[in-house]
């Protein structure tokens, strides 16, 4: 399965860059090709300003390939998810929620007219090949606190607020939560089910 992981923590060495590491390992053992999004890396802009605004109004109105002032990072990674079939994303949850760069990842590159069109009154994707997307998060917040006082943001703004609303419904969230409470035992045994799990 080809897959594309979108990768989204500031320093090389957290939990998530370990995650990456397993995703990565576990996509070479079982001979799966990959491509990486690393958003920091990149130096992506996830802020949406007037420029891409204006791309983005452009876009909901043709098909996407004549569009001013769009970021060309944004054109890359649009090609990027075009050809994948199942999508990655890793990052930590701060605050709730996910963080700047990869909120804005969603804001400027879920982009109509080159990943969702407006079809008889609703968004359908345009991610032909895509067959499934999983989020991998990380968090400090016990499950059932983030569930019950929290309302699982994630759930609501990127689950159902982007993906479901697009057309993509198969989604999977392993989230792992009180990371800096378990041991080091206990993270090593999610980074070696993560491993084993790309395999596959």
């Amino acid at each position: 399965m080809k897959t594309l992981i979108i990768y989204n923590h500031p320093h090389e060495g957290s939990f998530c860059s370990a995650i990456r590491d397993a995703v990565q390992t576990g996509l070479e053992n079982g001979g799966h090709r990959y491509k990486l999004i690393n958003l920091d890396a990149d130096g992506f802009d996830p802020v949406m300003r007037e420029k891409d605004l204006g791309a983005f109004v452009q876009g909901g109105k043709n098909d996407g390939t004549e569009i001013e002032g769009i970021d060309p990072l944004v054109r890359t990674y649009v090609d990027k998810m075009r050809w994948a079939e199942r999508i990655v994303m890793i990052f930590p949850i701060w605050w709730m929620t996910m963080p700047a760069m990869m909120k804005g990842f969603v804001d400027k590159v879920i982009f109509p007219g080159m990943v969702y069109k407006m079809e008889g009154g609703k968004l359908v994707s345009m991610l032909s090949r895509l067959k499934q997307v999983v989020i991998i998060t990380t968090m400090n917040t016990p499950s059932a606190i983030y569930e019950s006082t929290f309302n699982n943001s994630i759930e609501g703004s990127l689950i159902k607020g982007t993906f479901n609303q697009i057309g993509i419904h198969d989604i999977r969230w392993i989230s792992l939560n009180m990371v800096k409470q378990v041991g080091d035992e206990k993270r090593w045994l999610w980074l070696d089910e993560i491993e084993r799990e790309f395999a596959e």
